[in-house]
């Protein structure tokens, strides 16, 4: 009997998570480092993934939670090579407007963590830093299931010991481009 609750659970959670009034969407974007930081001026974006789930329907706006795995590279030489990993939880609000039902501009507050790894002839170094997360946005629905979308991040990284405290190190922007899919 247990067991034919716990399936039936799962299976409803399924066809909730899957059907065509499902509030997930995953994402695939294009980071590009911008302004008067030491991301913008060494590394390259590679790749930014996400996923959103919109929990609450508060018309005219959702509220939510994402999750968004970015990676950039730092090519300083042959020998010196930094990768930058980003992970960013956050929580946000997306506004529908009726009179433009396919644009919806969007505002997220969260955590970004910067896990730097270090590769060099002798040895290797990994490195965190860490700090609050604002992100602004918009998507434009090409139809019922795709999207594209530009977002920017603005990132606050911590005071570290080791590190000058300057805007140049703390601050950190990213602007992201790219497509989405709502399942």
């Amino acid at each position: 009997m247990k067991k034919l609750l716990l399936l039936a659970l799962v299976l409803t959670f399924i066809s909730k998570t899957f059907s065509q009034d499902s509030k997930v969407s995953f994402e695939l974007n294009y980071p590009i480092p911008v302004g008067d930081n030491f991301i913008e001026n060494g590394y390259n974006g590679i790749i930014d993934l996400g996923v959103d789930y919109k929990f609450a329907n508060l018309n005219p706006v959702n509220i939510g939670v994402s999750l968004n795995g970015g990676l950039l590279k730092n090519n300083v030489g042959d020998d010196f090579k930094i990768t930058s990993y980003t992970l960013q939880p956050r929580i946000f609000g997306e506004l529908n407007l009726e009179s433009l039902p396919k644009i919806h501009p969007s505002i997220g507050i969260g955590y970004t963590v910067m896990i730097f790894d270090v590769s060099r002839p002798l040895d290797d170094d990994v490195d965190n830093q860490n700090g609050f997360n604002l992100n602004f946005g918009v998507s434009y629905d090409i139809n019922n299931r795709f999207f594209t979308q530009i977002q920017y991040d603005f990132i606050k990284l911590g005071k570290e010991d080791d590190i000058p405290n300057t805007s140049f190190n703390r601050n950190v922007n990213i602007l992201k481009v790219g497509l989405g899919y709502k399942l």
